[in-house]
Protein backbone atom coordinates (compact mmCIF):
# COMPACT_ATOMS: atom_id res chain seq x y z
CA UNK A 1 0.00 0.00 0.00
CA UNK A 2 1.08 3.44 -0.77
CA UNK A 3 0.01 6.77 1.50
CA UNK A 4 -0.07 10.45 -0.05
CA UNK A 5 -0.22 12.42 3.23
CA UNK A 6 -2.82 13.84 4.68
CA UNK A 7 -1.32 17.75 4.25
CA UNK A 8 -1.00 17.22 0.47
CA UNK A 9 -5.00 16.66 0.43
CA UNK A 10 -5.74 20.71 1.40
CA UNK A 11 -3.81 21.57 -1.63
CA UNK A 12 -5.63 19.11 -3.74
CA UNK A 13 -9.10 20.58 -2.24
CA UNK A 14 -9.11 23.48 -3.18
CA UNK A 15 -8.70 22.53 -6.86
CA UNK A 16 -11.96 20.53 -6.33
CA UNK A 17 -14.36 22.87 -4.78
CA UNK A 18 -18.15 21.87 -6.28
CA UNK A 19 -20.05 24.76 -7.58
CA UNK A 20 -19.92 28.24 -5.20
CA UNK A 21 -19.57 28.83 -1.60
CA UNK A 22 -23.12 28.37 0.32
CA UNK A 23 -24.26 31.33 2.51
CA UNK A 24 -23.07 30.06 6.15
CA UNK A 25 -20.45 27.19 6.29
CA UNK A 26 -19.95 26.39 10.00
CA UNK A 27 -17.13 25.53 11.90
CA UNK A 28 -17.26 22.75 13.95
CA UNK A 29 -16.06 22.40 17.37
CA UNK A 30 -15.38 19.19 17.08
CA UNK A 31 -14.63 17.17 20.50
CA UNK A 32 -17.72 19.15 21.94
CA UNK A 33 -20.05 18.30 19.44
CA UNK A 34 -18.63 14.50 18.96
CA UNK A 35 -18.94 14.33 22.87
CA UNK A 36 -22.57 15.31 23.26
CA UNK A 37 -23.83 12.96 20.61
CA UNK A 38 -22.45 9.53 22.12
CA UNK A 39 -24.98 7.83 23.75
CA UNK A 40 -28.23 10.19 22.52
CA UNK A 41 -31.42 9.00 22.16
CA UNK A 42 -33.63 10.97 19.61
CA UNK A 43 -37.75 10.81 19.74
CA UNK A 44 -39.02 9.09 17.10
CA UNK A 45 -40.86 11.76 16.31
CA UNK A 46 -37.91 13.30 14.21
CA UNK A 47 -38.48 10.50 11.92
CA UNK A 48 -41.35 11.46 9.01
CA UNK A 49 -42.27 7.74 8.62
CA UNK A 50 -43.61 5.36 11.50
CA UNK A 51 -40.78 4.35 13.28
CA UNK A 52 -38.89 3.49 16.74
CA UNK A 53 -36.62 5.60 19.27
CA UNK A 54 -33.46 6.46 17.58
CA UNK A 55 -30.00 6.06 19.59
CA UNK A 56 -26.35 7.63 18.66
CA UNK A 57 -24.75 4.24 19.86
CA UNK A 58 -21.32 6.34 19.34
CA UNK A 59 -19.67 8.99 18.12
CA UNK A 60 -16.11 9.35 17.88
CA UNK A 61 -13.28 11.72 16.76
CA UNK A 62 -11.27 10.22 13.82
CA UNK A 63 -7.93 11.09 12.34
CA UNK A 64 -6.80 12.52 9.03
CA UNK A 65 -5.33 9.59 7.00
CA UNK A 66 -3.82 9.17 3.32
CA UNK A 67 -4.87 8.05 0.29
CA UNK A 68 -3.74 4.08 -0.34
CA UNK A 69 -4.52 1.89 -2.81
CA UNK A 70 -4.92 -2.26 -2.49
CA UNK A 71 -3.63 -4.58 -5.38
CA UNK A 72 -7.37 -5.94 -5.55
CA UNK A 73 -10.80 -4.90 -5.21
CA UNK A 74 -14.01 -6.15 -6.08
CA UNK A 75 -14.54 -2.97 -8.37
CA UNK A 76 -11.85 -0.38 -9.73
CA UNK A 77 -12.74 2.41 -7.14
CA UNK A 78 -13.12 0.00 -4.44
CA UNK A 79 -9.31 -0.45 -4.40
CA UNK A 80 -8.77 3.00 -3.06
CA UNK A 81 -8.84 3.92 0.23
CA UNK A 82 -9.66 7.64 -0.10
CA UNK A 83 -7.77 10.46 1.96
CA UNK A 84 -9.68 11.87 4.22
CA UNK A 85 -9.60 15.29 7.22
CA UNK A 86 -10.28 14.71 11.04
CA UNK A 87 -13.89 14.03 11.54
CA UNK A 88 -16.88 13.04 13.56
CA UNK A 89 -17.98 9.51 13.10
CA UNK A 90 -21.62 9.04 13.95
CA UNK A 91 -23.01 5.45 14.29
CA UNK A 92 -26.16 4.47 15.39
CA UNK A 93 -29.78 2.55 15.08
CA UNK A 94 -32.87 3.33 14.04
CA UNK A 95 -35.49 1.04 16.57
CA UNK A 96 -38.07 -1.00 14.65
CA UNK A 97 -41.41 -1.13 15.13
CA UNK A 98 -41.48 -4.68 14.74
CA UNK A 99 -39.67 -6.42 17.20
CA UNK A 100 -38.85 -9.30 14.62
CA UNK A 101 -37.51 -6.68 12.64
CA UNK A 102 -33.90 -5.73 12.57
CA UNK A 103 -32.86 -1.97 13.38
CA UNK A 104 -32.10 0.55 10.78
CA UNK A 105 -28.21 1.43 11.38
CA UNK A 106 -26.65 4.45 9.98
CA UNK A 107 -23.51 6.47 9.80
CA UNK A 108 -22.98 9.78 9.76
CA UNK A 109 -19.65 11.66 9.16
CA UNK A 110 -19.29 14.93 10.29
CA UNK A 111 -16.69 17.57 8.99
CA UNK A 112 -14.78 19.66 11.06
CA UNK A 113 -15.53 22.51 8.41
CA UNK A 114 -18.63 22.28 7.28
CA UNK A 115 -19.70 23.67 3.57
CA UNK A 116 -23.37 23.32 4.30
CA UNK A 117 -24.38 20.41 1.86
CA UNK A 118 -24.97 16.40 2.72
CA UNK A 119 -24.49 13.87 0.63
CA UNK A 120 -26.54 10.38 1.35
CA UNK A 121 -24.61 7.19 -0.10
CA UNK A 122 -26.95 4.48 -1.33
CA UNK A 123 -26.10 0.98 -1.17
CA UNK A 124 -25.22 -2.16 -3.28
CA UNK A 125 -26.68 -5.48 -3.83
CA UNK A 126 -29.36 -6.34 -1.52
CA UNK A 127 -27.60 -4.19 0.91
CA UNK A 128 -27.21 -5.47 4.05
CA UNK A 129 -23.69 -3.94 4.90
CA UNK A 130 -22.88 -0.79 6.39
CA UNK A 131 -22.47 2.45 4.04
CA UNK A 132 -20.01 4.26 5.54
CA UNK A 133 -20.84 7.11 3.18
CA UNK A 134 -16.15 7.87 3.07
CA UNK A 135 -16.13 6.30 -0.52
CA UNK A 136 -15.73 7.67 -3.97
CA UNK A 137 -18.73 9.09 -5.65
CA UNK A 138 -19.99 6.83 -8.39
CA UNK A 139 -18.11 6.88 -11.44
CA UNK A 140 -16.09 9.80 -9.50
CA UNK A 141 -12.15 10.67 -10.91
CA UNK A 142 -9.89 8.37 -8.39
CA UNK A 143 -7.78 11.28 -8.08
CA UNK A 144 -10.42 13.26 -6.62
CA UNK A 145 -11.14 14.61 -2.77
CA UNK A 146 -14.25 12.47 -1.60
CA UNK A 147 -17.19 14.73 -0.59
CA UNK A 148 -16.47 14.54 2.89
CA UNK A 149 -12.87 15.94 2.26
CA UNK A 150 -14.70 18.77 0.26
CA UNK A 151 -16.88 19.43 3.28
CA UNK A 152 -19.92 17.55 2.99
CA UNK A 153 -21.77 15.63 5.68
CA UNK A 154 -21.94 12.50 4.10
CA UNK A 155 -24.38 9.47 5.95
CA UNK A 156 -25.13 6.18 4.78
CA UNK A 157 -27.09 2.91 6.19
CA UNK A 158 -27.30 -1.02 5.97
CA UNK A 159 -30.82 -0.18 4.80
CA UNK A 160 -32.30 -2.05 7.61
CA UNK A 161 -30.81 -5.60 7.65
CA UNK A 162 -27.62 -6.87 8.54
CA UNK A 163 -26.38 -10.22 5.65
CA UNK A 164 -25.34 -13.44 7.53
CA UNK A 165 -22.23 -14.70 6.88
CA UNK A 166 -22.66 -18.03 4.41
CA UNK A 167 -26.16 -17.02 4.08
CA UNK A 168 -28.11 -15.98 1.16
CA UNK A 169 -28.35 -11.96 0.60
CA UNK A 170 -32.15 -11.98 0.21
CA UNK A 171 -33.40 -13.87 3.38
CA UNK A 172 -33.96 -10.81 4.61
CA UNK A 173 -37.33 -10.25 2.44
CA UNK A 174 -39.17 -12.75 4.70
CA UNK A 175 -40.31 -9.93 7.38
CA UNK A 176 -42.77 -6.92 5.66
CA UNK A 177 -40.57 -4.34 7.86
CA UNK A 178 -37.20 -5.26 7.02
CA UNK A 179 -38.50 -5.60 3.25
CA UNK A 180 -40.20 -2.02 3.06
CA UNK A 181 -37.25 -0.65 5.00
CA UNK A 182 -34.77 -2.11 2.05
CA UNK A 183 -37.65 -0.68 -0.97
CA UNK A 184 -37.62 2.75 0.49
CA UNK A 185 -38.46 3.79 3.84
CA UNK A 186 -34.97 3.33 6.00
CA UNK A 187 -33.23 5.81 3.20
CA UNK A 188 -35.98 8.48 4.38
CA UNK A 189 -35.64 7.82 7.96
CA UNK A 190 -32.32 8.03 8.18
CA UNK A 191 -31.90 11.02 5.91
CA UNK A 192 -34.52 12.89 8.26
CA UNK A 193 -32.26 11.26 11.63
CA UNK A 194 -28.93 12.75 9.68
CA UNK A 195 -30.66 16.04 9.46
CA UNK A 196 -31.43 16.28 12.77
CA UNK A 197 -27.52 15.42 13.67
CA UNK A 198 -26.60 18.54 11.83
CA UNK A 199 -28.65 20.71 13.57
CA UNK A 200 -28.00 19.75 17.09
CA UNK A 201 -24.08 19.67 15.98
CA UNK A 202 -23.53 23.01 13.75
CA UNK A 203 -26.59 24.72 14.83
CA UNK A 204 -28.82 24.01 11.51
CA UNK A 205 -29.72 22.03 8.94
CA UNK A 206 -28.19 21.53 5.81
CA UNK A 207 -28.68 24.09 3.05
CA UNK A 208 -28.55 21.51 0.15
CA UNK A 209 -29.29 18.08 0.17
CA UNK A 210 -27.74 15.71 -2.38
CA UNK A 211 -28.05 11.70 -3.19
CA UNK A 212 -25.68 9.53 -5.17
CA UNK A 213 -25.61 6.11 -5.83
CA UNK A 214 -24.74 3.23 -8.13
CA UNK A 215 -26.77 -0.21 -9.14
CA UNK A 216 -28.99 -1.04 -5.80
CA UNK A 217 -28.13 2.80 -4.71
CA UNK A 218 -29.31 3.95 -8.10
CA UNK A 219 -32.61 2.70 -7.73
CA UNK A 220 -32.43 4.64 -4.18
CA UNK A 221 -31.94 7.35 -5.58
CA UNK A 222 -34.57 7.27 -8.61
CA UNK A 223 -37.35 6.43 -5.43
CA UNK A 224 -36.68 9.57 -3.41
CA UNK A 225 -36.99 11.74 -6.29
CA UNK A 226 -40.38 9.85 -6.94
CA UNK A 227 -41.53 8.99 -3.15
CA UNK A 228 -40.16 11.50 -1.20
CA UNK A 229 -39.54 14.35 -3.58
CA UNK A 230 -39.37 17.17 -1.22
CA UNK A 231 -35.99 15.69 0.42
CA UNK A 232 -33.22 16.29 -2.03
CA UNK A 233 -32.25 18.88 -4.17
CA UNK A 234 -29.73 16.47 -6.39
CA UNK A 235 -29.71 13.66 -6.97
CA UNK A 236 -26.98 11.22 -9.42
CA UNK A 237 -28.31 7.69 -10.11
CA UNK A 238 -25.40 5.73 -11.95
CA UNK A 239 -26.83 2.32 -13.59
CA UNK A 240 -29.78 1.84 -11.89
CA UNK A 241 -31.85 -0.96 -11.16
CA UNK A 242 -35.03 0.63 -11.17
CA UNK A 243 -36.77 -2.03 -13.12
CA UNK A 244 -36.11 -4.35 -10.24
CA UNK A 245 -39.01 -6.39 -10.52
CA UNK A 246 -38.05 -7.19 -14.16
CA UNK A 247 -34.50 -7.90 -13.54
CA UNK A 248 -34.53 -10.27 -11.06
CA UNK A 249 -36.94 -12.97 -13.50
CA UNK A 250 -34.79 -11.57 -16.26
CA UNK A 251 -31.70 -13.02 -13.84
CA UNK A 252 -34.05 -15.85 -13.47
CA UNK A 253 -34.41 -16.87 -17.20
CA UNK A 254 -31.09 -16.20 -18.46
CA UNK A 255 -29.93 -18.12 -16.26
CA UNK A 256 -31.85 -21.35 -17.31
CA UNK A 257 -31.13 -20.20 -20.58
CA UNK A 258 -27.32 -21.48 -20.03
CA UNK A 259 -28.53 -24.58 -18.38
CA UNK A 260 -28.69 -28.08 -21.18
CA UNK A 261 -25.72 -27.31 -22.75
CA UNK A 262 -26.12 -23.43 -23.24
CA UNK A 263 -23.22 -22.51 -20.67
CA UNK A 264 -20.12 -21.05 -22.36
CA UNK A 265 -16.21 -21.70 -21.33
CA UNK A 266 -14.37 -18.50 -21.29
CA UNK A 267 -13.24 -19.20 -24.46
CA UNK A 268 -16.25 -19.02 -26.11
CA UNK A 269 -17.09 -15.96 -23.84
CA UNK A 270 -13.91 -14.49 -25.60
CA UNK A 271 -14.77 -15.61 -29.05
CA UNK A 272 -18.34 -13.52 -28.82
CA UNK A 273 -16.31 -10.46 -27.64
CA UNK A 274 -13.79 -10.10 -30.44
CA UNK A 275 -16.63 -11.13 -33.04
CA UNK A 276 -18.48 -8.22 -31.59
CA UNK A 277 -15.72 -5.87 -32.02
CA UNK A 278 -14.93 -7.28 -35.45
CA UNK A 279 -18.63 -6.67 -36.15
CA UNK A 280 -18.93 -2.89 -34.64
CA UNK A 281 -15.83 -1.23 -32.93
CA UNK A 282 -15.20 0.51 -35.82
CA UNK A 283 -18.34 1.85 -36.66
CA UNK A 284 -17.59 5.28 -34.99
CA UNK A 285 -14.73 5.77 -36.75
CA UNK A 286 -11.80 4.19 -34.62
CA UNK A 287 -10.98 1.03 -34.05
CA UNK A 288 -10.22 1.23 -30.11
CA UNK A 289 -11.62 -1.71 -28.59
CA UNK A 290 -14.99 0.17 -27.36
CA UNK A 291 -18.40 0.24 -29.05
CA UNK A 292 -19.38 3.53 -29.13
CA UNK A 293 -23.19 2.87 -30.53
CA UNK A 294 -24.65 -0.44 -28.83
CA UNK A 295 -27.89 0.12 -30.17
CA UNK A 296 -26.62 0.26 -33.89
CA UNK A 297 -24.33 -2.81 -33.22
CA UNK A 298 -27.14 -4.89 -32.81
CA UNK A 299 -28.11 -4.18 -36.46
CA UNK A 300 -24.39 -5.38 -37.47
CA UNK A 301 -23.67 -8.41 -35.22
CA UNK A 302 -25.54 -11.83 -35.72
CA UNK A 303 -24.17 -14.55 -33.34
CA UNK A 304 -25.72 -16.62 -35.51
CA UNK A 305 -22.40 -16.62 -37.65
CA UNK A 306 -20.94 -18.13 -34.42
CA UNK A 307 -22.20 -21.72 -35.03
CA UNK A 308 -20.42 -24.48 -35.05
CA UNK A 309 -21.13 -26.12 -38.70
CA UNK A 310 -20.01 -29.73 -37.46
CA UNK A 311 -18.37 -30.56 -34.22
CA UNK A 312 -18.93 -28.23 -31.16
CA UNK A 313 -15.00 -26.48 -29.67
CA UNK A 314 -13.59 -23.59 -28.65
CA UNK A 315 -13.69 -21.94 -31.89
CA UNK A 316 -17.25 -21.94 -32.28
CA UNK A 317 -21.00 -22.09 -30.53
CA UNK A 318 -23.25 -25.07 -30.55
CA UNK A 319 -27.15 -24.28 -31.29
CA UNK A 320 -27.66 -24.18 -27.77
CA UNK A 321 -25.08 -21.75 -26.88
CA UNK A 322 -26.37 -19.90 -29.92
CA UNK A 323 -30.02 -19.52 -28.38
CA UNK A 324 -28.50 -18.83 -25.04
CA UNK A 325 -26.85 -15.72 -26.50
CA UNK A 326 -30.18 -14.76 -28.18
CA UNK A 327 -31.78 -15.00 -25.33
CA UNK A 328 -30.09 -12.75 -23.11
CA UNK A 329 -30.53 -10.37 -25.73
CA UNK A 330 -33.96 -10.47 -26.42
CA UNK A 331 -36.74 -8.31 -24.01
CA UNK A 332 -38.22 -10.39 -21.49
CA UNK A 333 -42.06 -10.71 -21.50
CA UNK A 334 -43.79 -10.70 -18.00
CA UNK A 335 -47.16 -12.68 -18.09
CA UNK A 336 -48.17 -10.16 -14.56
CA UNK A 337 -48.57 -6.41 -15.43
CA UNK A 338 -45.92 -4.74 -13.36
CA UNK A 339 -45.83 -1.45 -11.58
CA UNK A 340 -46.28 1.30 -13.61
CA UNK A 341 -47.96 -0.72 -16.70
CA UNK A 342 -44.94 -2.56 -17.45
CA UNK A 343 -44.69 -5.64 -19.00
CA UNK A 344 -41.46 -6.03 -20.57
CA UNK A 345 -37.86 -6.11 -19.24
CA UNK A 346 -35.23 -4.83 -22.35
CA UNK A 347 -32.47 -7.64 -23.08
CA UNK A 348 -28.67 -7.14 -22.83
CA UNK A 349 -26.03 -6.31 -24.89
CA UNK A 350 -24.34 -6.34 -27.37
CA UNK A 351 -20.32 -5.22 -25.89
CA UNK A 352 -18.32 -5.53 -23.43
CA UNK A 353 -18.85 -9.47 -23.29
CA UNK A 354 -15.50 -10.42 -22.48
CA UNK A 355 -14.49 -7.78 -20.15
CA UNK A 356 -12.37 -9.47 -17.90
CA UNK A 357 -13.88 -10.62 -14.27
CA UNK A 358 -13.47 -10.15 -10.98
CA UNK A 359 -15.70 -10.13 -7.97
CA UNK A 360 -18.37 -7.47 -9.58
CA UNK A 361 -15.94 -6.53 -12.34
CA UNK A 362 -16.95 -7.82 -15.78
CA UNK A 363 -18.78 -8.75 -18.36
CA UNK A 364 -20.28 -12.27 -19.36
CA UNK A 365 -18.52 -14.36 -16.96
CA UNK A 366 -18.66 -11.92 -13.78
CA UNK A 367 -22.35 -11.48 -14.43
CA UNK A 368 -23.99 -14.66 -16.79
CA UNK A 369 -21.88 -17.33 -17.03
CA UNK A 370 -20.04 -17.79 -14.45
CA UNK A 371 -16.85 -20.17 -13.43
CA UNK A 372 -19.48 -22.65 -13.42
CA UNK A 373 -22.98 -23.46 -15.29
CA UNK A 374 -25.73 -22.48 -13.10
CA UNK A 375 -26.52 -24.96 -9.88
CA UNK A 376 -30.09 -25.47 -7.78
CA UNK A 377 -29.50 -23.95 -5.29
CA UNK A 378 -28.08 -21.27 -6.82
CA UNK A 379 -24.44 -20.66 -5.79
CA UNK A 380 -21.92 -18.05 -5.93
CA UNK A 381 -19.48 -19.25 -8.41
CA UNK A 382 -22.68 -19.35 -10.76
CA UNK A 383 -22.81 -15.80 -12.64
CA UNK A 384 -24.06 -13.42 -10.21
CA UNK A 385 -27.24 -12.16 -12.10
CA UNK A 386 -28.74 -16.08 -11.35
CA UNK A 387 -27.38 -15.87 -7.65
CA UNK A 388 -29.47 -12.45 -7.25
CA UNK A 389 -32.53 -13.22 -9.36
CA UNK A 390 -32.73 -17.24 -7.82
CA UNK A 391 -32.44 -15.81 -4.24
CA UNK A 392 -35.06 -13.14 -5.42
CA UNK A 393 -37.71 -15.23 -6.91
CA UNK A 394 -37.13 -17.36 -3.97
CA UNK A 395 -37.36 -14.97 -0.68
CA UNK A 396 -39.36 -11.96 -2.37
CA UNK A 397 -41.52 -13.68 -4.59
CA UNK A 398 -42.07 -16.86 -3.97
CA UNK A 399 -41.69 -16.56 0.44
CA UNK A 400 -39.87 -20.10 -0.22
CA UNK A 401 -36.41 -20.69 0.27
CA UNK A 402 -36.24 -23.81 -0.76
CA UNK A 403 -38.10 -23.70 -3.76
CA UNK A 404 -36.70 -25.55 -6.99
CA UNK A 405 -36.52 -22.11 -9.37
CA UNK A 406 -37.09 -23.87 -12.23
CA UNK A 407 -40.48 -24.77 -11.96
CA UNK A 408 -41.38 -21.01 -10.69
CA UNK A 409 -44.12 -19.38 -13.03
CA UNK A 410 -45.10 -15.44 -12.46
CA UNK A 411 -48.37 -16.10 -13.09
CA UNK A 412 -48.53 -18.61 -9.99
CA UNK A 413 -47.81 -15.74 -7.77
CA UNK A 414 -49.29 -12.95 -9.02
CA UNK A 415 -50.33 -10.90 -6.38
CA UNK A 416 -47.15 -11.39 -4.38
CA UNK A 417 -45.39 -10.09 -7.84
CA UNK A 418 -47.74 -6.74 -8.38
CA UNK A 419 -46.75 -6.49 -4.19
CA UNK A 420 -43.17 -6.12 -4.85
CA UNK A 421 -43.41 -4.33 -8.10
CA UNK A 422 -44.74 -1.41 -6.08
CA UNK A 423 -42.95 -1.70 -3.53
CA UNK A 424 -39.18 -1.77 -5.42
CA UNK A 425 -39.74 -0.71 -8.91
CA UNK A 426 -38.44 2.30 -9.58
CA UNK A 427 -40.50 2.89 -12.65
CA UNK A 428 -42.70 6.10 -11.94
CA UNK A 429 -42.31 8.48 -14.73
CA UNK A 430 -44.28 11.17 -12.99
CA UNK A 431 -41.57 13.42 -11.29
CA UNK A 432 -43.39 16.42 -11.33
CA UNK A 433 -43.11 17.38 -7.54
CA UNK A 434 -39.27 16.66 -7.39
CA UNK A 435 -39.27 19.13 -10.90
CA UNK A 436 -41.53 21.44 -8.91
CA UNK A 437 -39.31 22.00 -5.70
CA UNK A 438 -36.08 22.43 -8.09
CA UNK A 439 -34.62 19.33 -7.79
CA UNK A 440 -31.70 18.28 -10.81
CA UNK A 441 -31.62 14.75 -11.65
CA UNK A 442 -28.32 12.95 -13.58
CA UNK A 443 -28.87 9.35 -14.74
CA UNK A 444 -26.03 7.31 -16.36
CA UNK A 445 -26.32 4.25 -17.86
CA UNK A 446 -23.10 2.22 -18.70
CA UNK A 447 -23.60 0.19 -21.96
CA UNK A 448 -22.08 -2.76 -21.56
CA UNK A 449 -23.47 -3.59 -18.31
CA UNK A 450 -24.44 -6.84 -17.84
CA UNK A 451 -25.51 -6.71 -13.96
CA UNK A 452 -28.81 -5.23 -15.25
CA UNK A 453 -29.98 -3.49 -18.90
CA UNK A 454 -29.01 -0.04 -19.50
CA UNK A 455 -31.83 0.00 -21.76
CA UNK A 456 -34.30 -0.21 -18.52
CA UNK A 457 -32.81 2.92 -17.30
CA UNK A 458 -33.21 4.68 -20.99
CA UNK A 459 -36.69 2.90 -21.51
CA UNK A 460 -37.37 5.16 -18.05
CA UNK A 461 -36.00 8.49 -19.63
CA UNK A 462 -38.70 8.24 -22.26
CA UNK A 463 -41.07 7.26 -20.54
CA UNK A 464 -40.49 10.73 -17.80
CA UNK A 465 -40.53 12.83 -21.56
CA UNK A 466 -43.79 11.26 -22.61
CA UNK A 467 -45.32 11.47 -19.28
CA UNK A 468 -43.72 15.61 -18.79
CA UNK A 469 -43.00 16.75 -21.46
CA UNK A 470 -39.21 16.81 -23.56
CA UNK A 471 -38.70 20.21 -22.85
CA UNK A 472 -39.86 20.41 -19.47
CA UNK A 473 -37.76 16.89 -18.56
CA UNK A 474 -35.09 18.75 -20.40
CA UNK A 475 -35.11 21.25 -17.42
CA UNK A 476 -34.45 19.32 -14.75
CA UNK A 477 -33.23 15.52 -16.04
CA UNK A 478 -30.11 14.54 -17.90
CA UNK A 479 -29.47 10.61 -18.84
CA UNK A 480 -25.74 9.97 -20.36
CA UNK A 481 -24.48 7.02 -21.89
CA UNK A 482 -21.14 5.55 -21.59
CA UNK A 483 -20.35 3.17 -24.00
CA UNK A 484 -18.36 0.00 -23.40
CA UNK A 485 -18.34 0.37 -19.68
CA UNK A 486 -19.46 -2.32 -17.33
CA UNK A 487 -21.76 -2.49 -14.41
CA UNK A 488 -19.12 -0.76 -11.96
CA UNK A 489 -16.50 1.15 -14.47
CA UNK A 490 -14.40 -1.14 -15.96
CA UNK A 491 -13.66 -1.97 -19.82
CA UNK A 492 -13.38 1.56 -21.09
CA UNK A 493 -13.43 5.59 -19.86
CA UNK A 494 -15.34 5.35 -16.99
CA UNK A 495 -14.84 8.21 -14.48
CA UNK A 496 -16.17 11.77 -14.44
CA UNK A 497 -16.89 14.62 -12.10
CA UNK A 498 -20.52 14.05 -11.64
CA UNK A 499 -21.26 15.73 -8.41
CA UNK A 500 -19.86 18.85 -9.02
CA UNK A 501 -21.60 19.02 -12.52
CA UNK A 502 -25.36 18.32 -10.48
CA UNK A 503 -23.67 20.76 -7.55
CA UNK A 504 -23.60 23.33 -10.44
CA UNK A 505 -26.74 22.73 -11.91
CA UNK A 506 -28.24 22.83 -8.54
CA UNK A 507 -26.89 26.11 -7.02
CA UNK A 508 -26.10 28.12 -10.10
CA UNK A 509 -28.38 27.16 -12.69
CA UNK A 510 -25.42 25.63 -14.49
CA UNK A 511 -26.98 22.79 -17.21
CA UNK A 512 -24.50 20.32 -18.01
CA UNK A 513 -23.93 19.45 -21.53
CA UNK A 514 -21.35 17.01 -22.91
CA UNK A 515 -19.13 16.04 -20.32
CA UNK A 516 -15.99 14.00 -20.20
CA UNK A 517 -14.88 10.44 -19.49
CA UNK A 518 -11.08 9.42 -18.21
CA UNK A 519 -9.36 5.93 -18.36
CA UNK A 520 -7.40 6.36 -15.74
CA UNK A 521 -4.68 3.87 -14.22
CA UNK A 522 -5.70 2.09 -10.81
CA UNK A 523 -2.52 2.73 -9.49
CA UNK A 524 -0.64 5.63 -7.39
CA UNK A 525 0.88 8.29 -8.89
CA UNK A 526 -3.15 8.45 -10.39
CA UNK A 527 -2.54 8.78 -14.52
CA UNK A 528 -4.74 9.57 -17.13
CA UNK A 529 -4.45 7.12 -20.32
CA UNK A 530 -7.30 8.81 -22.47
CA UNK A 531 -10.47 10.87 -22.76
CA UNK A 532 -13.86 10.37 -24.40
CA UNK A 533 -16.77 12.88 -24.16
CA UNK A 534 -19.73 11.68 -22.56
CA UNK A 535 -22.54 11.85 -24.17
CA UNK A 536 -26.42 12.68 -22.85
CA UNK A 537 -28.62 10.10 -24.93
CA UNK A 538 -29.31 9.11 -28.01
CA UNK A 539 -25.75 10.47 -29.11
CA UNK A 540 -23.22 8.93 -29.15
CA UNK A 541 -18.90 9.21 -29.71
CA UNK A 542 -17.85 9.49 -33.21
CA UNK A 543 -14.35 9.92 -34.42
CA UNK A 544 -13.66 13.10 -36.13
CA UNK A 545 -9.98 12.78 -36.43
CA UNK A 546 -6.84 13.89 -34.35
CA UNK A 547 -5.41 12.40 -31.07
CA UNK A 548 -6.97 9.28 -31.00
CA UNK A 549 -6.56 9.39 -26.91
CA UNK A 550 -8.43 13.05 -26.38
CA UNK A 551 -11.78 13.54 -25.97
CA UNK A 552 -11.94 16.97 -28.16
CA UNK A 553 -11.09 14.09 -31.37
CA UNK A 554 -14.80 12.97 -30.99
CA UNK A 555 -18.26 14.77 -31.50
CA UNK A 556 -21.82 13.51 -29.98
CA UNK A 557 -23.27 12.66 -32.87
CA UNK A 558 -26.60 10.38 -33.50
Amino acid sequence: MRHIPPPLLMVVMAAFTSGTALAAPQALPLKVACESLNGLELPSQVVALPSGPVRIESAALQAASGLSVAERGPTPAARFSPALPPYCRVLGAISPLDPQAPPIKFQINLPMTWNGRSVQYGGGGFNGVLINALAMVPAAPFDQPVPLSQGYVTYGTDSGHQNKPGGPPQTFALNDEALRNFAHASYKKVRDVAVEVMKRSYGQGPEKLYFVGSSEGGREGLTMAQRYPQDFDGIFSRVPVIHWTGLQHAGLRDGMALMNGGWMAPAQVKLVGQAVLAACDAADGLADGVVSDPVGCRQLFDVRKLQCESTASESCLTAAQVKAVQTLGAPLRMDVELANGLREYPGRGPSGEATPAFAATGGWMAWWTGATAPSLPPQQSNGIAWFYGGGAIQNFYARNPSLDVTTYQARDHAARVKEISALMDSTNPDLSAFHARGGKLIVLENMADYAQSPYAGIGYYESVRQKMGADTTQAFMRLYTAPGVDHVGAGAPANVDMLSALTRWVENGQAPGTLELLDQSVSLPVNLIRTRPLCQWPLVPRYQGGDVNAAASFKCLQ
